[in-house]
């Protein structure tokens, strides 16, 4: 590891905003940020309009797969972002966590599922305005 921030996306399924996150991250990111996300109670894939939405925007994420949540993860990550999942997040000393309030994309259409992945992709952006600037 060359110390570079890491962060972790969390939400229920790990199937549409945690994985349309990481995308994002990974994407404007590049290596400069280790990226992980998950879930409290994993989908058995990522949602398909998540996965068009982020290939619109020339994204792919159709190689994700949602993955449980450990206390591991969580421990591991300097920031933890909480979207929807409530008080299943693990809290560790030393670890930022914030929420993303942010509406469910699950059994929308890739229309509804848009203006989440342009929302996520704000705050992403300044998320990683953040961390640059922190370092």
């Amino acid at each position: 590891m060359s110390g570079e921030p890491s962060v972790l996306f969390v939400c229920v399924h790990n199937a549409g905003r945690s994985q349309m996150a990481a995308g994002w991250l990974r994407s404007l990111a590049g290596d400069a940020v280790e990226v992980r996300s998950a879930g409290s109670l994993p989908a058995d894939r990522v949602n398909p309009a998540a996965v068009e939405a982020m290939a619109e925007v020339g994204i792919d994420i159709t190689g994700q797969r949602p993955r449980v949540l450990t206390p591991d993860a969580v421990e591991a990550s300097d920031v933890v972002i909480t979207m929807g999942c409530g008080d299943v997040c693990p809290v560790f000393p030393g670890t930022r966590y914030l929420d993303w309030e942010l509406e469910d994309p699950a059994g929308k259409g890739v229309e509804s599922v848009r203006p989440i992945r342009d929302e996520i992709e704000r705050r992403v952006r300044g998320l990683l305005a953040e961390l640059s600037t922190a370092g």
